[in-house]
């Protein structure tokens, strides 16, 4: 691997992350960044603790260009919790932050299905002793959402997508504008409801609702490759929603 450390700036320990990148044993990985970023493939600055992946030769890409924006974000601390989810989810990522007091990268939860995290968290509602943290969990997570901007995104994707599936448009928007960087529903077009950006968010649903591309991606299949195999179906699915 190059030299990671020359490529991203934005990390304060070069040789940590190399350690932390080359250990193939682990998950998917997610960092939040400590200094300003920005994406190597969309070229949109990320800010200051962005959430990132790192692809081959140092690339950071922001969880949109990644294809890991339609995850939901799963905090440490509920041990039961992360495990079911794990469990169920076909695609997750564990997210790292690093630690100035430590000089390591710590832990700071798991980006998962919301499907896989949904059942985990009614598996947990059976037991008395976790429905506390199910309701802690729910609680963030619409903490994450600006439920006055989700109404006005979902109302433009109903606008520009009549067709769609009754729903999808509020699914679509509370996926793309959760509070943490990487979805496109956060960057400035999308808050202006261009067109384009609404687009974007529509066709990563589709991409993952409506195509085998996560089993792909779960299969080993390169990002790209993945996106050229479902591209018709995206592309078939986007028209008939547009009529």
């Amino acid at each position: 691997m190059s030299d990671v450390g020359n490529r991203l700036d934005h990390f304060p320990t070069p040789a940590a992350m190399r350690k932390v990148i080359d250990n193939p044993a682990d998950d998917l990985k997610v960092f939040i960044t400590s200094r300003e970023s920005r994406c190597d493939e969309c070229k949109q600055d990320l800010g200051r603790h962005a959430w990132i992946r790192l692809e081959g030769a140092g690339r950071a890409v922001c969880l949109a260009c990644a294809d890991l924006a339609h995850l939901v974000f799963l905090p440490s601390g509920d041990a039961a919790l992360t495990r079911r989810a794990r469990k169920h989810a076909r695609l997750s990522a564990v997210v790292l932050k690093w630690s100035q007091a430590r000089k390591r990268y710590e832990r700071q939860g798991l980006l998962v299905e919301e499907d896989a995290l949904d059942r985990a968290e009614q598996e947990c509602a059976a037991d008395a002793a976790t429905r506390e943290a199910r309701r802690a969990s729910a609680a963030q997570r619409r903490a994450e959402l600006d439920q006055e901007y989700v109404v006005r995104f979902a109302a433009r994707v109903r606008e520009l997508y009549p067709s769609c599936p009754k729903g999808r448009e509020t699914k679509i928007a509370e996926h793309a504008c959760r509070k943490y960087s990487g979805r496109v529903g956060r960057s400035g077009a999308a808050k202006a409801l261009d067109e384009n950006a609404i687009r974007l968010a529509v066709v990563a649903h589709i991409r993952h609702r409506e195509t085998p591309y996560d089993d792909l991606l779960v299969g080993g299949r390169e990002r790209g490759e993945a996106r050229t195999e479902v591209s018709d179906r995206v592309a078939t699915v986007l028209r008939e929603w547009t009529r």
